[in-house]
């Protein structure tokens, strides 16, 4: 199909410069498929960010956890997309749920994140994804649609985008899409770029699943057609990291 697998470590507000120390020996020492097969990018919190880029296995690469809408300047606490260049940081996950619950970013402010990031160079991992009360009104896709249209209008060029659909209800609750549920979703997201986007948009365009992705139910996600790969959250702090990782030859 010619989407590489990709798979997404999200740490989170977690780690002291000891464990992070662990958990990046981990990795290096972890037997993976070869990377042509997979791509990899860990997201460490931001103070550990340099600590990791020095110390990680080339072969996996870093992204920030978030970055501001605009230009560096007056905005206490944030972090600028040109301040991730000047590090050599070059993936930033935006839009995530929790951001978008807890600190009230609406579709369009995503939007103008992702736009903002890629015009400085930096590649996206985008999130997208439903409530359980969304999900159970009928909404996924409409919701979806939605997070998804505020970026599509914002940019034209897709090469530097991987959408991470990530159903709000399964994220850090131990619940999980089906495999079913998760190829459903993905399915009718790509035809939604197909018809609002264009049809190499929606071919080549990698969409993740996010979820509390684990060792034991990433190989059954990875088979499904439209899963290009995982952004997980609390396993890739443990070493099942490297079977999800490796659940990457089932895409093939």
């Amino acid at each position: 199909m010619g989407r590489k697998f990709f798979v997404g470590g999200n740490w989170k507000c977690n780690g002291t410069v000891e464990e992070v120390k662990k958990i990046v020996a981990t990795l290096n020492d972890g037997k993976v498929v070869e990377q042509d097969i997979v791509e990899v990018v860990v997201s460490p919190p931001f103070v550990f960010l340099p600590l990791v880029q020095s110390l990680l296995r080339s072969d996996f690469l870093v992204a920030a956890q978030n970055c501001w809408v605009k230009k560096g300047g007056a905005f206490t606490g944030e972090i600028s997309a040109e301040m991730l260049v000047n590090l050599g940081i070059p993936w930033v996950i935006l839009g995530h749920s929790e951001r978008r619950s807890l600190l009230s970013e609406s579709n369009e402010f995503v939007g103008d994140k992702v736009s903002y990031a890629l015009s400085k160079g930096l590649k996206v991992i985008a999130c997208v994804g439903e409530t359980l009360e969304q999900r159970e009104s009928g909404l996924t896709m409409d919701i979806v649609a939605a997070q998804t249209k505020a970026i599509a209008d914002r940019i034209s060029d897709w090469t530097n985008v991987v959408i991470a659909y990530e159903p709000v209800w399964a994220i850090g609750t131990g619940k999980v899409a089906t495999p079913g549920q998760a190829q459903e979703v993905h399915f009718e997201l790509r035809k939604w770029l197909k018809e609002q986007v264009n049809p190499d948009v929606a071919e080549s365009v990698r969409i993740i699943y996010g979820g509390s992705v684990n060792g034991a139910n990433c190989q059954e996600l990875a088979e499904q057609p439209d899963v290009d790969g995982f952004l997980v959250g609390g396993a890739s702090l443990k070493p099942e990291f490297l079977d999800i990782i490796n659940s990457a030859t089932a895409s093939i």
